[in-house]
């Protein structure tokens, strides 16, 4: 297992160092700075905008650029952000659990509604249960959360007046009161999103479980009795699961790129909407580590889905 998981690491660190030089390369090879900007206001002189250039190193070779900013990095310097006036990593971290929070819930939402319709769907195929939750899925998978987000705002805020239809941070309730309006301001975008997903996953958990009933170690445990609650738990899951853990790992990019979408329709204070505020005001250093944080994300999700696999199946270390 030691072995397994250095290997693991080893191929985890390699990706990041990688995934740095091509966020690195392509945002300091792009046209245009936030010193540009500058540039065209008639009360800073040149002399003043070339001097922050020196001293921010922008004149520098971009291979000596890359190695100063992967070292500061790593020590945890980020950057400065000319554009909010504070250092990157504060910002960043000051919007970073928003979208946690909502990710997280989400995947857990849809796996909490993937894995038993799946399942069962594929236990009883082409009966009423399987005909609808293959209808639903399609339905959900085909609309994308921009649009099922403005219908759930349609329909429980602005019709029903249920749910506020804006993210607010700025909470004024304490206590008990607090955590209820917390609930009811985050439903809706943890509800858009893990709908997306469970749709999709849905699909995959079926067709995986369809293939492990039809295999002879399954008839042979409804040959001996078992109740199907145990063949299901106990035979039929543990191996159905490892396609399915290798979806939702390379899925895990579509779910930050849904994030960031249904951030903005929310107005959800995380990391997707200070990217398009950056990206809009060509903020350089928030980009490159908003880049570089949602790429180290999705390694480490990838990681984690490794480390799944052996528990699922031990013989996957000896390969």
């Amino acid at each position: 297992m030691t072995r397994f998981l250095l290997r693991r690491l080893a191929t985890a660190a390699i990706s990041i160092l990688g995934v740095s030089i091509v966020i690195f390369t392509v945002l300091a090879l792009a046209p245009g700075d936030v010193f540009n900007e500058m540039a065209s206001n008639a009360a800073i002189p040149p002399e003043v905008i070339e001097s922050l250039r020196e001293q921010y190193g922008l004149n520098d070779p971009v291979l000596q650029r890359y190695f100063s900013w992967l070292i500061a990095m790593l020590r945890g310097d980020w950057g400065f952000s000319f554009i909010s006036r504070v250092d990157v990593s504060t910002l960043v971290l000051q919007r970073l659990p928003a979208t946690l929070l909502v990710v997280g819930l989400a995947q857990i939402l849809a796996l909490a509604i993937a894995l038993p319709a799946g399942t069962y769907s594929a236990m009883r195929p082409y009966t009423l249960f399987d005909q609808v939750v293959s209808t639903l899925t399609f339905v959900g998978f085909s609309l994308p959360t921009f649009f099922s987000g403005m219908l759930f705002i349609l329909l429980f805020s602005v019709t029903l007046g249920w749910l506020p239809f804006i993210y607010r941070s700025d909470l004024e309730a304490t206590g008990l009161a607090w955590v209820w309006a917390q609930f009811r301001q985050s439903i809706m975008p943890i509800t858009v999103l893990a709908l997306f997903q469970a749709a999709s996953w849905t699909r995959y958990v079926r067709s995986a479980v369809l293939d492990v009933i039809q295999l002879d170690y399954v008839t042979t445990a409804r040959s001996k009795g078992l109740p199907d609650r145990v063949i299901v738990v106990k035979h039929v899951l543990r191996n159905a699961l490892i396609p399915v853990v290798t979806m939702v790992a390379l899925e895990i990019p579509i779910v930050f790129g849904g994030a960031i979408v249904t951030e903005q329709i929310f107005r959800i204070p995380g990391i997707g909407s200070l990217l398009i505020s950056s990206i809009m005001a060509n903020d350089t250093p928030v980009i490159m580590a908003i880049a570089f944080v949602l790429s180290v994300l999705v390694i480490l999700f990838n990681l984690v889905a490794d480390l799944l696999y052996r528990l699922l199946d031990p013989r996957i270390a000896t390969r």
